[in-house]
Formats: C-alpha cells, structure tokens, sequence
C-alpha cells in the first residue's frame, strides 16, 4: 500500500476539529463503550452460567453480544488512545487491518440479525419440530455461516482498496472507514463503490429477505392467537430483536448505500456515531428489560448466586 499510495501514515482528524467539543466527544464516546462492553459481557457470562438459557435463542444472543464487543473494539480504543497520546496517525498497514476487522463484524452482525429472526419463526410458527430442526449442529452451522461470509466481503473490500493511491492522508473520520478513505483517492474508484454496492446490499438485501420471510408467518400466527394477552406474549418474544433490527440498519443504509459523492463528513460522523457505539450499547438493555429470563440470570450474576442450584 506504501509503494503505490506514498503514503506512509494517514492521520485521524477524529470525531471534530473544535478541541472543546472534541473532549465532550471523546468523554461520551468513553462512556458509551464501557458501557456496551459491560453490558454485553454479562450478557454472555448470563447465558453461559445459566442452564435455563442454553438454548439457540440465547446462543445466537451471546454471538450477537460478542461482535458488538469485537465491533466497538475496532475504532473506539484507537481514538481514545489517539486522543490520550496527542498522537492521531496511523500507518497504512493498521488503517487496513481496522478497516478490514470494522466491515467483517459488521456484515457479520448483519446476517447474525437474519438468522435470529429464522430462529423466531421456527420456535413460533414450528414450536413441535422446533428442538428437531435446531439442533446443536445447525446452531453451529448458522453461526459459522455470518463470519465466514463477512470475511471474505472484507477480503474483497480490503484487497481492492490496496490498489488506490491518495491525494492526501487526513481522514475526516475517528477511524479508516471505507467511504472516507474512497472519498480521500486521486485513483478511478468506480470499481469499489460499485462493489461496496453490490456486496453491502446483497448482504443487507438478503438479510432484509430473509427478516420479511420469517416476520411475515410470525405476524399471521400472531394475529390468529384468540386473546389480547396471548398475543402479547407471542409479540413480546420478537420486539427486542425487532427494536435492534431498526437501529441497526437504519444507520447503516443512510451511511453506506448511497454514492460517495452524496455523502456529508457530519452526517456519516453522526450515524457511525450511532451504529458503532450507541446501538452495540443499547442492544443488552434492549434484550434484557424485554426479557424476563434473561433479567432473572442477570440478577443472578450480579448477586453472585448463579452457582446455586436451579428448582
């Protein structure tokens, strides 16, 4: 990348240039991640100690929870240690492998949200053969199928990017975003938009898909259930990942599926802001106040009881 771009470090103008507002940012951008990093730790320690949760719901659930730690770890430590350090460049070989790690757990999270919400479908609208059909081996199987894929979308993403050269090295971004460092090339770029269109919307597209597919069945069999609280309680088992799905992608589609030349430096700041720190912080509290199992495992870590043998 050094030989063709002759750049030898890029530098971060992270999150503003205004140094005041740029502490109010940094301290709430602190926060938010010890926040989520904590929240979605207990979330899988939860899950793990709790043999009432050792089930495919709670399993796709600590995967979920862990790409949001992976997912917040790739930008926020490097901007709070560039922050603290006064130091705010980094070399192209890091820029990369930041770049590469932020697209594969995004995509990754992405069709981790399809799957779950199949999950749903099968445990609502198949509750019999349920257990048959999710067994250890497909649980597996429809786990390994996000990462595997994500990778090698970021593969592409990362091995096309090494062809650019660049006009500058100050990135208006907290970290080396795709859409900023596209935006930074003196290179034709068409070739990477048109992928990032392509291999983002296809993984967004076919998890949409497979969202509706499975939210369509779960919403007739809703409706057909004769009581007003019966209906909540099948409702109430799919509102959380409902909640998550809409964070999630609602970001996401106004950053990314556009043309680079559309885009404004503080509208995506604003929307990465809110898809890689806020809704990651978000997603354990969402789950679990929604979630009266997991409340009650959370409550049992917490308190330190959760050795104590289950009734």
């Amino acid at each position: 990348m050094e030989n063709q771009t002759r750049v030898f470090e890029f530098i971060l103008l992270g999150l503003s240039e205004q140094p005041l507002q740029q502490q109010v940012l940094i301290g709430m951008s602190c926060s938010l991640y010890l926040i989520g990093c904590t929240g979605n730790l207990l979330t899988i320690l939860a899950i793990l100690l709790d043999p009432h949760l050792h089930c495919p719901m709670y399993f796709f659930l600590s995967n979920l929870s862990l790409l949001d730690i992976c997912f917040t770890s790739t930008t926020v430590p490097k901007m709070l240690v560039n922050y603290l350090c006064r130091h705010s460049t980094i070399s192209p070989q890091a820029c990369l492998a930041q770049m590469y790690f932020f697209i594969a757990f995004g995509a990754a999270e992405s069709i981790l949200l399809s799957v779950m919400a199949y999950d749903r479908y099968l445990a609502i609208c198949c509750p019999l053969r349920y257990v048959t059909i999710m067994n250890v081996l497909r649980c597996a199987l429809l786990v390994t199928v996000p990462w595997t894929s994500a990778n090698l979308i970021s593969m592409v993403h990362t091995i096309l990017m090494t062809r650019l050269s660049f006009c500058t090295n100050r990135i208006p971004h907290f970290f080396c975003d795709i859409n900023a460092l596209i935006k930074l090339s003196c290179s034709n770029t068409q070739v990477n938009e048109m992928l990032m269109l392509v291999l983002g919307g296809s993984v967004v597209l076919m998890s949409f898909v497979c969202i509706m597919a499975s939210y369509t069945p779960i919403a007739v069999a809703v409706w057909k259930v004769p009581s007003a609280q019966g209906k909540w309680k099948a409702f109430s088992t799919c509102s959380s990942h409902l909640c998550v799905i809409s964070l999630f992608y609602g970001t996401i589609i106004g950053v990314y599926f556009n043309p680079a030349s559309t885009h404004t430096t503080q509208r995506d700041m604003v929307a990465t802001v809110m898809y890689t720190m806020v809704t990651p912080m978000l997603n354990p509290f969402i789950y679990s106040l929604r979630n009266h199992d997991l409340k009650g495992a959370l409550r049992k870590l917490l308190r330190g009881n959760h050795l104590a043998k289950p009734l």
